[in-house]
């Protein structure tokens, strides 16, 4: 069964199903359906959770261990499986494929996937899924949908603002969920509900305290640990919020990731970087990094980068600031293997 995004919620107000697959690179969309399943487990008694990110050489009998091994302390588990790159391997198909035909019992499983490529799609594993599961596939919204969504996310905290406000803050945030999301919640804290002004919009969006996280990301794909180190360390005693920073980097390195696996695959790098939207002086910063970083290397940050957003929302346990202290100055030192 296959749903849209908005259609997960009132799927799970009736029901639970035992094998949920998240399918895209939409970041703000997999965080939301994750905590919407997580609750729907907890709510139908799944009190113990545990997560696997699928690497090189990952052992995929640990999934079979997770399944044979009882609880101590749940009748019922929550199971996740990251797969950053969409590529399980053989012993990771045939896994997949068994959980499909045979579910864990008592466990809600998430299996965490990327976009895939069309030839991905045709495997025998990926159409196990298909039948199987309850598949939601994480879409982009198009730039000529962005204001509408925006304006749907700010009814949800009973807020409205003009068509023109809409716009801009489309335009601000390049089509970028993430960055809308956080505008969003921007608003909620500092505006009341009801109406909000054009002015006080432009106010609220343009405000320069995220620009420092933005020149954050620059220091980093020019492969600059020192800038890096003065920017992050000027960011914490401002008392910044770890998610604040982190969001304008995965802006940087989502883009990055897309540019690296096109060129991995042998693509046209100034197509890629052109679909992107990577233009002008950033595309020197942008060739800078990708001859420095490799595929895993982004797709493991880009994945740190989740752990780190779970660390500052309580879900897991950790120190945010010193995480992303840890995974910026890592990007920043990685020196070209050329």
């Amino acid at each position: 069964m296959q749903l849209a995004v908005t259609q997960l919620e009132p799927h799970l107000s009736k029901t639970l199903s035992p094998l949920y697959v998240l399918i895209g690179d939409e970041a703000l969309g997999q965080a939301e359906c994750l905590d919407v399943i997580r609750k729907a487990a907890r709510k139908a008694g799944a009190e113990e959770r545990s997560s696997f990110i699928v690497e090189r050489n990952f052992n995929w009998q640990s999934i079979q261990q997770f399944g044979q091994a009882l609880s101590l302390f749940a009748s019922k588990r929550i199971l996740e499986i990251a797969i950053p790159n969409g590529k399980p391997g053989v012993d990771g198909g045939k896994a997949l494929a068994e959980l499909a035909q045979q579910p864990i019992p008592d466990t809600t499983t998430i299996i965490i996937l990327p976009a895939l490529a069309h030839e991905v799609k045709k495997s025998v594993w990926y159409n196990k899924l298909q039948s199987a599961a309850t598949l939601i596939a994480l879409n982009d919204v198009s730039p000529a949908q962005l204001p509408q969504w925006i304006s749907t996310r700010l009814s949800r905290q009973g807020q409205s603002t003009d068509q023109a406000s809409l716009d801009f803050m489309a335009h601000q945030v390049e089509g970028n969920l993430l960055a809308a999301h956080q505008e969003i919640q921007k608003l909620s804290l500092l505006y009341p509900a009801g109406e909000i002004r054009a002015e006080d919009i432009q106010t609220a969006v343009l405000n320069v305290s995220r620009y420092d996280a933005f020149k954050l990301g620059e220091a980093i794909l020019a492969g600059d640990a020192g800038r890096t180190s003065r920017i992050l360390q000027g960011l914490q005693d401002e008392g910044e919020q770890a998610v604040a920073v982190m969001n304008p980097l995965i802006w940087v390195l989502r883009p990055l990731l897309s540019i690296k696996r096109a060129q991995t695959n042998g693509e046209n790098i100034n197509s890629a970087m052109s679909n992107a939207r990577i233009y002008g002086d950033r595309q020197q910063l942008t060739l800078r990094a990708l001859s420095r970083l490799s595929l895993r290397q982004l797709e493991a940050a880009l994945q740190k980068l989740c752990d780190i957003d779970r660390i500052a929302k309580g879900i897991m346990v950790g120190d945010a600031w010193l995480e992303l202290s840890r995974l910026c100055f890592g990007l920043a030192k990685i020196r070209s293997k050329h």
